[in-house]
């Protein structure tokens, strides 16, 4: 179980005032190295030369949207295995359909309370310690 000071976080979504909030709530958790993008564009190249743990991705972005970016995340060697949870403004069945089959690790319907991110967070990593 490791401890939330040790897990690296990209954060992916286009409005900057839910990247801010899920910032919030990951540092409340005990996380420390949190990064953002507003795109998947930005976020991708950024992943690849820093890695990071764990990635939280909005669906719904320009440019490259959430499944793209997982699938992107998902067929590259070396990012292949980054945990990813992906966040969607709605509880759409075949966007969920989709994911899961591009090896989502989790997913999130918004709105979310910060106790739901941690949940879904502690279901792929274990107890935040």
């Amino acid at each position: 179980m490791p401890a939330a000071s040790q897990i690296r976080v990209m954060v992916v979504d286009d409005q900057a005032s839910m990247r801010a909030m899920i910032r919030r709530a990951l540092q409340d958790f005990g996380f420390k190295d949190v990064r953002d993008k507003p795109t998947a564009t930005e976020a991708l190249p950024a992943i690849k030369t820093d890695r990071v743990h764990l990635v939280i991705s909005d669906y719904n972005m320009p440019e490259m949207d959430g499944l793209a970016f997982l699938e992107a995340v998902r067929k590259d060697d070396v990012l292949a295995k980054t945990v990813f949870i992906m966040l969607t403004g709605s509880s759409d069945r075949e966007v969920v359909q989709k994911a899961a089959a591009l090896g989502v690790n989790n997913y999130l319907v918004k709105p979310f309370a910060p106790a739901a991110l941690k949940e879904k967070i502690e279901r792929v990593f274990g107890a935040l310690t």
